[in-house]
């Protein structure tokens, strides 16, 4: 019987013969046909994927040297271009459409040999945080199907954490990797803006978008990170500097770390009284062991939300405008129309209604006379955030807070109030603000037997540290 728990681990077996490249396809073809009812995928690419394992496993009998990703079996949210391969957005608007061309961090993937196995559910343009706003309905959270995944990359979330694929690859732009980590009880990263880049990854706000990843474990996380990142002649925002080989350095160190925590954050009326409770036992357990560990000042937390759900709406409301039916995707089958309106009718019935809202708040803000009052405003909060950050990181090795307010909440809770959906996003899209790496490690258990995680920033482009730490830390003091 196949069963995974590690990169390495599965590297060995495979190179000592006790398993092949095809029994873990064929093992995770099985667990997603038998766990199906979460719709966690949307396509499944299984001949391919044997197709793929066969040739590995004839390569590596034939003693050809392997590749850092070689056989695992990864899935990818449905907003990352594979070449021949639908990508639809989870929207209406894009079903059908196959894309032309790979990801950069796809053609990583690849490169190094991994079998990508399918497509998976998300909210629609990654606009959500519980994968309640997909065109293929509900992702159900394998831990307690009455509540939410998380969002927007629920069905990558759920893809890990009902041991569907052994990694995947979501996208977070103010907090759609780690919030959904935190609900599902596994690792998700959101690294560096600029780490990945971006070419191949459908845009929803530019300027915050990064290619993130799931694991099990600090260890599988980090050796992806190392395959994806990187230069990139497509990204003009991708940095050039050089990748760390992060998952050879994790046990370099048991360092004491500096670490910095915002008092205003674990005192949010928002907060669940227990995660509180349980995140400042944590901090005083930190003290006990050596780390030095701060309250800092923080004035700014009420106004992140409002300045990231203004920032990202506005430009989402740029990059969606291309989505009009014309060349690809949805069109309307109505002939008797002019042109405005055939626009009108596409957009209309291809996009979901949190995309339709957002677009529209979006174009608002950005309009005259809103522009200044809005946007501009909007961009001073940010710049205030990063130099904050940039004045935090001086003194401190880390910054730690909670990932999300509470525990997964149960489907439709709070569809019908978008706000305190967007408040739950208070923690999280502090990171894409300032563009800083973050992390959520599922090292907490609530009373109600749901999972939840601690978020952990450091510096820009120090994900070396971030991923150090995080595996010190799970070692040491995730329940179990």
């Amino acid at each position: 019987m196949f069963s995974f728990t590690s990169i390495e681990a599965y590297h060995q077996a495979l190179q000592s013969g006790e398993t092949t490249s095809l029994d873990a396809v064929n093992f995770y073809l099985t667990e997603i046909n038998k766990k199906n009812n979460l719709n966690a995928f949307i396509d499944v690419f299984a001949e391919e994927a044997k197709q793929k394992a066969l040739e590995l496993d004839s390569n590596r009998k034939a003693g050809k040297p392997i590749g850092k990703l070689h056989g695992v079996i990864v899935g990818i949210k449905d907003v990352l271009c594979y070449k021949d391969h639908a990508v639809s957005a989870s929207s209406n608007i894009l079903k059908g459409f196959n894309s032309i061309y790979s990801a950069t961090a796809i053609e990583k993937l690849l490169e190094e040999e991994a079998i990508i196995i399918g497509n998976l559910n998300c909210d629609e343009f990654a606009m959500g945080s519980t994968n309640e706003n997909s065109s293929y309905g509900n992702v159900l959270n394998a831990l307690d199907e009455t509540r939410v995944p998380g969002g927007s990359s629920g069905g990558s979330a759920v893809a890990v954490q009902a041991g569907l694929c052994m990694v995947s690859l979501g996208s977070d732009t103010g907090g759609s990797v780690r919030q959904p980590a935190d609900f599902c009880g596994i690792v998700g990263l959101k690294p560096t803006y600029g780490r990945i880049s971006r070419y191949g990854l459908i845009a929803y706000a530019s300027s915050f978008d990064q290619i993130g990843i799931f694991g099990n474990n600090i260890a599988d996380v980090a050796k992806v990170l190392e395959v994806i990142s990187g230069p990139d002649e497509f990204d003009s925002t991708v940095s050039l500097l050089p990748i760390e080989p992060y998952s050879t350095k994790l046990n370099a160190t048991n360092k004491k770390y500096k670490i910095a925590y915002f008092n205003e954050a674990l005192e949010h009326p928002g907060l669940d009284s227990e995660i509180s409770h349980t995140i400042k036992q944590f901090i005083e357990q930190l003290k006990k062991d050596g780390h030095t560990v701060e309250a800092v000042g923080f004035d700014y937390l009420d106004y992140i939300v409002p300045a990231y759900y203004i920032l990202t709406t506005a430009e989402a409301s740029s990059n969606l405008s291309r989505f009009d039916g014309v060349k690809y995707g949805y069109r309307t089958s109505n002939k008797e129309i002019d042109l405005i309106e055939f626009y009108k009718q596409n957009r209309s019935k291809g996009f979901g209604k949190e995309v339709k809202r957002r677009i529209m708040l979006g174009t608002f803000v950005l309009s005259a006379g809103y522009y200044d009052a809005y946007f501009t405003k909007a961009q001073q909060v940010r710049q205030l955030l990063v130099q904050k950050t940039s004045d935090v990181f001086n003194d401190f090795e880390a910054i730690i807070m909670p990932t999300v307010p509470a525990t997964a909440f149960k489907i439709g809770e709070k569809m019908d109030d978008p706000i305190a959906m967007y408040i739950a996003d208070i923690y999280t899209v502090f990171a894409n603000l300032a563009g800083v790496p973050a992390i959520s490690i599922p090292l907490f258990k609530h009373s109600n037997n749901m999972p939840f995680g601690l978020q952990v920033m450091t510096k820009r482009f120090d994900e070396l540290s971030l991923l150090q730490l995080s595996h010190q830390w799970m070692q040491q003091y995730k329940v179990n």
